[in-house]
């Protein structure tokens, strides 16, 4: 059966099977932290997406629109898997290994994405301009590590409903 408590100061909310699968609160403050920094730049993408639509700034409303949610939906990505890290059934290293492929996840979908609307780029291949393929690159990124992130979350629960069981 799953025992849970809500901690309000700290960590977050968290909760633990048994109570011996609880992550790091070092490292889960980390992911807070850096998932609240990627909404804080998904936020502040809002800016210059704002300014092409009304027309005070030349650009491609479509990139800034998608610089301004990549940082929102891959920092609330961070900020829900810290959320729920409690309820997983994961090793320190699974562990640590989610927290970090989701943060470079999220690095990456932002600061690709607002290359790619600073510099008129979409990242496809890795071919010139130098923007483009460091674009290109750090989408790369992005997709190894929201595909590990997730897949440890799908593990993890898992994991989590296996051992709940008689």
């Amino acid at each position: 059966m799953l025992d849970y408590d809500v901690v309000i100061a700290g960590a977050g909310i968290g909760g633990s099977l048994k109570g011996d699968h609880d992550m790091d609160p070092r490292l889960r403050a980390r992911m807070l932290r850096h998932g609240a920094v990627v909404i804080l730049l998904g936020l502040l993408a809002g800016f210059p997406y704002a300014f092409v639509l009304t027309g005070q700034l030349a650009g491609d409303e479509r990139a800034w629109r998608m610089a301004h949610m990549e940082g929102l939906l891959n920092g609330m990505l961070v900020l829900l898997a810290a959320a729920v890290s409690g309820w997983l059934v994961l090793s320190a290293r699974q562990q640590a290994w989610l927290a970090w492929s989701l943060i470079a996840a999220a690095y990456g979908n932002v600061v690709a994405s607002t290359l790619g609307a600073t510099f008129g780029v979409r990242g496809l291949d890795l071919a010139g301009p130098l923007a483009n393929a460091v674009m290109n690159l750090l989408f790369w990124v992005a997709i190894a590590g929201v595909l590990a992130g997730v897949g440890l979350l799908i593990a993890g629960a898992r994991a989590a409903a296996r051992a709940d069981r008689p």
